[in-house]
């Protein structure tokens, strides 16, 4: 072995020079000298080479000063580093760039005295089944950075290889057992439970006591312990042991960097499972059940994982539901072996959260007695992730849906609204009609609420924003929400001192604090008291609630709470889902808080729901402050043309390819006073304008149309009729076009079902 025998550490390498050469510097400097007096040279000759000779000398007694210092330094350096690495506590090596040793510490000695080598390979061979590749690896990296270290898997568990690149090419090496440790923070040998770990390949890299017993020693692969492979996680399967193969119950539990770790529960042949200890400390959430369902004994993960203190006198249904088919039919099949091995996806029936559990049964035999075994998995998130994927398409399709129903709907109920109002201009209060004519007219307009309901829930309604401030809202709405609470409930209004405008529609906004307020009066059946607070936050970082974010900003917020009954944990992410309802038939349409949304949402805020069961419910809504424009103009409004035309003062072309809305309008627009020129379809349409000699002020267009829609003729004839007026009609809502929405200059939007004085008033707004 290289280096000093009394240290760990070797002799660093110092370039010191050979003796032989400083003898041999002197002898010639010598001959030099005494050359001159032997051959009798002239003086200046005699002096030249006593000059060179003295030099020489000179250089000499340098070169060994030097090499003293730095052999000084060198046992400085060595003595150093041997009281850094002598009583470290992991092996610790000093090879040169070959990977031959040339010294180690005293832990090295002692924990690789069976394999001692020269070559830092042929020592690390005990531990490492490969380590020239790792060394390698290793000092290839600490050329570079100086230092390098990596954890590497081994049959004993964890060790760490670090390399540290000394002065003079060598490198010291340390080897340190890092120990396996389970989340109770016991080590693994300490488990009563056989386990094993296992690597990408099969390999078994870890078993610990109890395995080795329950095996008869240590294997290499899976190969040697299980008859088939794959294992089979939360099943029977066959192990060979030193006694010959038992049936053991197997657990798989995955863990990082590809290892799965195996426990095995021990059977006997004819089905008895293993003691009970084992049972109850296992790692994964167990049920013992009868084929009847009671539930026999459980262990600890799984009673946490139900949420009960025990589960005596209990059946597996009390426990959880959702199968879709009886109980006890799943757990005879099982236990009779007809129903194949295959998860089922249940809810546990627990009322303080929502939790999903995959539960897969197996059969055994106890004391020639039928039993199951039930392993349960924390399904919450894959249920939750699978609900809002379906909640999204389910939304989406309703949304889709709302807005095919609202255009044809809104046809219908624009021609009955207006055949309705042109009924009503012939009928005073006094005529026995006027009241039958009321009543359809009423119900038709409440139609159309019903539709408006459906297009907000799609956040498809056309909206009319306007700068508000919520106080006056409120005060405005104060009197009707009174006369909904009704005289058992008590609504107080709390408003910011400091109060900023927002900017949304009145109408939507008051639909949704009435919907807010029926609800938490119906929550109150007793009475109580609605609070309603209006507040001005400034948000320095965004919030996260219920898988929205509100970004930062100035809101003003509106809460709406009440002290009824609550809502129940599990129902509380279903409040806003369209006709979901907690109220009985015939009291509720389950629209109100989806529409509410809707409105919210379309208007660029954010509501959400607390609710404590038995203590109340609190609405919260956000909504973006209204920012003014930096340049306000505090000019006059400009002053109407007193030229401006009345109305019957121009010519209007009609485009609507339903028949009875067509006529509505055209009977309407007559009756104004109008010239009304009518197209069935945007081809007719244009066909009329190709006479030159038409003059035509506005157009009154339908959007959807068979053929061409509305937005792509107008904007063919406004290439002859630049200066022509445009009024688009349509059951959809403003801004649910595509691309074909409407950007067309001097144009405006009337959404269907309109009456007779919107149409009018609206063609004569644009003439004026």
């Amino acid at each position: 072995m290289i280096g000093r025998p009394n240290a760990p550490v070797p002799d660093l390498r110092v370039s010191a020079p050979e003796t032989a050469r400083l003898v041999a510097i002197v002898l010639l400097a010598v001959m030099m000298c005494s050359a001159s007096w032997l051959f009798g040279w002239p003086d200046w000759v005699a002096r030249g080479l006593i000059a060179v000779g003295l030099t020489l000398v000179a250089v000499a007694f340098l070169m060994a000063l030097q090499a003293k210092v730095r052999l000084r330094a060198r046992a400085m350096a060595t003595d150093l580093l041997t009281g850094f690495i002598e009583k470290d506590a992991s092996p610790s090596f000093v090879a040169d760039d070959d990977g031959i040793i040339h010294a180690r510490n005293a832990a090295a000695g002692r924990r690789f005295a069976d394999a001692e080598k020269e070559t830092l390979s042929g020592t690390l061979r005990a531990v490492l089944a490969n380590p020239s590749a790792v060394l390698f690896r290793l000092q290839s990296r600490a050329r570079i950075d100086g230092a390098a270290q990596e954890d590497v898997i081994t049959r004993r568990g964890h060790v760490r290889l670090a390399v540290h690149q000394m002065q003079g090419g060598s490198f010291l090496w340390r080897v340190e057992d890092i120990a396996e440790r389970i989340s109770a923070g016991r080590s693994v040998e300490s488990i009563p439970i056989p386990m094993m770990t296992v690597g990408r390949t099969d390999a078994v890299l870890f078993m610990n006591e109890a395995a080795r017993a329950l095996i008869g020693g240590r294997v290499k692969s899976l190969d040697r312990v299980f008859v088939d492979l794959p294992v089979r996680s939360g099943h029977i399967n066959t192990m060979t042991t030193a006694n010959g193969p038992i049936q053991v119950l197997v657990v798989e539990n995955t863990r990082t960097q590809g290892r799965n770790e195996l426990y095995f529960l021990k059977t006997e042949e004819d089905g008895n499972t293993g003691a009970g200890t084992s049972f109850v400390d296992l790692p994964v959430p167990f049920l013992k059940v009868a084929p009847t369902g009671e539930v026999l004994s459980v262990n600890k993960l799984a009673l946490g994982l139900l949420g009960t203190p025990n589960c005596k006198d209990m059946k597996l249904g009390q426990l959880m539901e959702g199968l879709g088919r009886p109980m006890s039919d799943w757990l005879r099949d099982t236990a009779d072996g007809l129903a194949p091995n295959k998860s089922e996806f249940l809810r546990l029936s627990r009322r303080d959260k929502e939790v999903f559990v995959q539960v897969t049964l197996s059969r055994a035999v106890e004391d020639g007695a039928t039993v199951l075994i039930a392993v349960l998995n924390d399904a919450t998130e894959l249920k939750t992730l699978e609900a809002q994927f379906v909640q999204s398409q389910k939304m989406q399709a309703i949304g889709q849906l709302a807005g095919g129903v609202a255009h044809d709907f809104n046809n219908l109920l624009t021609a009955i609204s207006g055949h309705c109002d042109l009924l009503l201009l012939r009928h005073d209060q006094g005529d026995q009609d006027y009241g039958d004519l009321i009543q359809i007219h009423e119900n038709a307009n409440r139609a159309a609420a019903l539709v408006s309901q459906l297009l907000a829930f799609s956040r498809k309604q056309t909206l009319l924003p306007e700068v508000l401030d919520l106080r006056d809202t409120l005060s405005d709405l104060t009197h009707l929400l009174n006369r909904l609470v009704g005289e058992k409930v008590t609504l107080t209004l709390s408003h910011d001192p400091v109060m900023r405008s927002i900017r949304a529609d009145k109408r939507q906004l008051e639909q949704v604090l009435m919907n807010l307020v029926v609800n938490a009066r119906d929550a109150m059946p007793q009475g109580g008291e609605i609070r309603i607070e209006t507040e001005v936050v400034s948000l320095d970082r965004p919030i996260e609630r219920n898988r929205a974010k509100v970004p930062a900003g100035d809101w003003v917020t509106v809460k709406v709470q009440d002290e009824g009954v609550g809502i129940d944990p599990d129902k509380i992410q279903k409040v806003f889902e369209p006709f979901y309802t907690t109220k009985r038939t015939g009291e509720g349409t389950g629209l109100g808080l989806s529409t509410a949304y809707g409105i919210v949402k379309q208007t660029g805020g954010y509501i959400f729901v607390d609710s404590t069961k038995g203590a109340g419910t609190e609405f919260v809504l956000y909504f973006p402050v209204h920012k003014a424009q930096t340049e306000t103009s505090k000019s006059a409004a400009p002053k109407v043309d007193t030229s401006a035309p009345k109305h019957g003062e121009g010519v209007v072309l009609l485009v609507e390819d339903e028949a009875p809305v067509r006529a509505f309008a055209s009977r309407a627009l007559r009756l104004r006073g109008y010239t009304v020129l009518e197209a069935e379809s945007a081809e007719d349409a244009l066909r009329t304008l190709e006479d030159p000699g038409l003059s035509v002020d506005v157009f009154v267009t339908d959007v959807v149309m068979p053929g061409m829609d509305g937005p792509s003729w107008v904007r063919e004839a406004l290439k002859t009729r630049p200066k022509t007026r445009v009024v688009f009609v349509s059951g959809y809502a403003e801004g649910a076009f595509g691309e074909s929405e409407p950007n067309v200059p001097n144009s405006v939007f009337l959404p269907k079902p309109f009456s007779l004085n919107q149409l009018t008033e609206t063609v004569h707004e644009q003439l004026n």
